[in-house]
């Protein structure tokens, strides 16, 4: 009988007890990364520092650089569009066609390591980014010339989500 008693005791306890979950505006980041290279967080460079350093060269250059992930290709998850900063933006492929979720939340932060270079990308495969995009008829049909371009193709992202504490108060 003092077992049961002594087993009983925890659960009249929490039963007295009501929980309250409350959001608070404080946030709690997760790294996830994707790809065959392990992007260390702390070796990363702004964007607007490596757009910096690379242009006018046009040979290849190894980076690891920050930036806010813009558009995510909504097939198969293979690019992303990073944000330069100045409300443009540039592509980023990956590697060996590795994949991110496709529901990666815009304006996350990611941390990327790979290659700059540029390339001229013909209209047949701007148009196919812009349809993995999720544009529209008409925005694809405005494409006719082809585009040279820094382009960037990374071996692995580290992206940076936030997601909403939650703090749980005895009524």
């Amino acid at each position: 009988m003092k077992i049961l008693a002594v087993a009983a005791l925890p659960l009249l306890l929490l039963a007295c007890q009501s929980e309250k979950t409350i959001e608070t505006a404080e946030e709690n980041e997760t790294l996830k990364n994707y790809g065959p290279y392990e992007v260390q967080k702390s070796e990363a460079i702004p964007v607007s520092e490596m757009l910096t350093d690379f242009a006018g060269k046009t040979g290849e250059e190894t980076y690891t650089f920050v930036g806010k992930i813009d558009e995510v290709c909504t097939k198969m998850g293979c690019w992303v569009n990073v944000d330069k900063g100045n409300g443009e933006t540039f592509m980023v492929r990956f590697k060996d066609h590795f994949t991110i979720p496709t529901d990666t939340e815009l304006g996350s932060m990611a941390y990327l390591h790979g290659t700059a270079y540029m390339d001229t990308i013909s209209v047949d495969m701007q148009k196919h980014f812009m349809e993995d995009g999720g544009k529209s008829e008409e925005e694809i049909a405005q494409v006719t010339e082809p585009k040279y371009e820094l382009a960037f193709e990374a071996d692995g992202i580290l992206v940076e989500s936030k997601q909403k504490k939650q703090r749980t108060t005895q009524k």
